[in-house]
């Protein structure tokens, strides 16, 4: 069983623009967009920053790079998958999706035109400042739920919902971004028989049985993030990624020790069959209420220090935002409730760019979009 994603090692870039190719920077691409600075690269694409001369703003512009003497099948999959990326996230209507803006061609290969937004992702946050207390991971959790469940209600599977791919917006939004990996109802998948999209540690257990993926594998990832927010590492982390797979088919929930109210969540997400998993309306209902204890208190719920409420009409309703220039940071990859699978199945924050980060497939590598 081969796996594909964006768990390998991350690499920098300048936010600002430092480190462009002196050629590419200042070109201007479809007659509109000008490329102002690389944000980050990997082995499959780059992240720029961009101007848009028509309407006169700043843009990401994400391309596909394509590895010199791939066969011609191959470097058409890879344009598809990028087309399918900006197809799906431009099909969803919620403040936590990135919004695309538009797709261009130049020179024959794809290129997605999205928002910029300023925040640092969610792993970032993990790395610089350790695990979350459970007010502030139910929060940041039930508004990746909420965006979820927009995806979920446009035919969009995720398919690899993990820290790295959740950005929180200095403006107090949360984006679910990269939806690369993701899979759209009536779409043809791109991937090869045999083969699992998504990060090992954060794969539901009938994907790694490569049974038919459902809404519930994404809730699935989700309360993996959520125990990772809570205890500081995924809990079926093996040494490798079969062993990792296989330690999520089989082996029981490890008691999450730091979750306090936000261990029911977890353990109703993480039951090992997905018609035994908690609906998304009931998770949502109760991450917002373990999230309103922090409020209670007076604490606040931001996501991000000095963040404030709002965006694209919705972002009052749920604090989410859109695609993302993503800061240092490694990429890491990696209940008790529930039974086996059934028959059939198995620190401060910086400048972020948002472009809902591609996934890098042969290579497994993720970006890392510097500040």
């Amino acid at each position: 069983m081969n796996t594909s994603g964006t768990s390998g090692r991350q690499g920098r870039a300048g936010g600002e623009g430092h480190g462009a190719p002196p050629a590419a920077r200042g070109r201007l691409l479809a007659g509109r967009y000008r490329l102002v600075g690389e944000l980050g690269r990997g082995g499959m694409g780059t992240v720029w920053r961009a101007r848009d001369e028509t309407l006169r703003r700043e843009v990401a512009l994400k391309e596909v790079s394509v590895p010199f003497g791939l066969p011609e099948e191959d470097v058409a999959r890879l344009h598809a998958r990028l087309e399918r990326e900006a197809r799906a996230a431009g099909r969803i209507e919620h403040p936590g999706v990135a919004e695309v803006f538009d797709v261009v061609r130049q020179d024959g290969r794809p290129w997605i035109v999205m928002e910029l937004v300023r925040g640092i992702t969610l792993q970032d946050v993990l790395e610089a400042d350790g695990p979350l207390e459970p007010e502030r991971a139910a929060s940041v959790g039930a508004q990746v739920l909420s965006a979820l469940r927009a995806a979920h209600g446009a035919g969009v599977l995720h398919r690899d919902v993990k820290p790295a791919n959740v950005l929180l917006a200095l403006d107090g939004r949360v984006v679910l971004t990269d939806f690369g990996s993701s899979l759209v109802e009536g779409g043809e998948e791109l991937t090869d028989a045999g083969e699992v999209v998504g990060s090992p540690e954060y794969l539901a257990p009938e994907r790694a049985l490569e049974a038919e993926p459902g809404p519930a594998s994404d809730l699935w990832a989700l309360g993996v993030l959520l125990f990772a927010s809570v205890e500081g590492r995924t809990p079926f982390r093996r040494e490798t990624a079969l062993a990792t797979l296989g330690a999520a088919v089989d082996d029981a929930l490890p008691a999450p020790g730091r979750a306090g109210p936000l261990r029911p969540v977890i353990e109703g997400l993480l039951r090992k069959h997905p018609d035994d998993r908690l609906s998304a309306a009931e998770a949502e209902r109760l991450l917002r209420r373990v999230a309103g204890g922090s409020r209670s208190r007076g604490g606040g719920a931001a996501a991000v220090p000095g963040a404030r409420e709002g965006r694209r009409g919705g972002g009052g309703r749920d604090g989410s935002g859109g695609p993302a220039e993503r800061r240092s940071g490694r990429g890491r990859e990696a209940s008790g409730a529930g039974r086996g699978p059934r028959s059939g199945g198995r620190k401060a924050p910086v400048l972020v760019a948002v472009a809902a980060l591609l996934v890098l497939l042969a290579a497994g590598a993720g970006y890392l979009l510097g500040g």
